[in-house]
């Protein structure tokens, strides 16, 4: 058991409502590493120890859903985003207001349906600054940039309930509770995967 496990009850909650209009295609079924790339997001957290996991979903998103199904995901970790149009930030409401959380998560990473490039070295080192700073929004930063995913604790979520930002990044500039950043050498971090091209830059980097 590593350092983060012994101090932090992870949740984790994947974003995966967006429309990938950009792409042309569902991003988080695209072929990542012999499995797609929900399937690769799913097992990179559990292998990092993480609690519970839960995917953010569109109502009519079928093929996720199946998709989840084969991957013998529970139908019961599955949170069904009813505004996906309302972007990233809608979800991320959804997640806080879920009531299918294990009451003793002390701390969530909210993570990017579109990322499943980050090493797992990365993310280890975003959950030890994390374990490091238990009351503190963490989020990962590479050369001056701030990126993805944003460790969140208990007081930051039930904030996240009610909060009247229009985006996570107006969020994170309003909120007064404690924030860090872990300094690490990935710009992998504050990159997303939006279009053909990115993906097929990434899948074979």
């Amino acid at each position: 058991m590593n350092r983060q496990q012994h101090l932090l009850r992870l949740g984790v909650a994947i974003l995966g409502a967006g429309a990938s209009l950009r792409m042309g295609q569902p991003k988080l079924l695209l072929p990542w590493r012999g499995t797609t790339v929900i399937g690769h997001l799913l097992s990179q957290w559990q292998e990092l120890g993480a609690a519970q996991i839960a995917v953010v979903l569109r109502a009519d998103d079928q093929a996720l859903a199946a998709e989840l199904d084969r991957l013998d995901f529970s139908r019961q970790d599955r949170v069904v985003n009813l505004q996906p149009e309302r972007g990233m930030f809608s979800s991320i409401v959804c997640a806080a207001n879920w009531s299918g959380w294990q009451t003793n998560i002390s701390n969530w990473a909210l993570v990017l349906g579109d990322q499943p490039h980050l090493q797992p070295t990365t993310l280890r080192q975003l959950l030890e600054f994390s374990a490091e700073h238990p009351a503190a929004i963490c989020q990962p930063e590479s050369g001056g940039k701030a990126g993805h995913p944003v460790i969140f604790p208990r007081l930051a979520m039930a904030e996240l309930k009610n909060s009247p930002a229009p985006t996570l990044k107006d969020y994170l500039q309003l909120t007064p509770l404690l924030r860090g950043q872990c300094s690490v050498n990935d710009s992998g971090v504050s990159l997303d995967m939006d279009t053909p091209e990115d993906y097929k830059r990434l899948v074979n980097s």
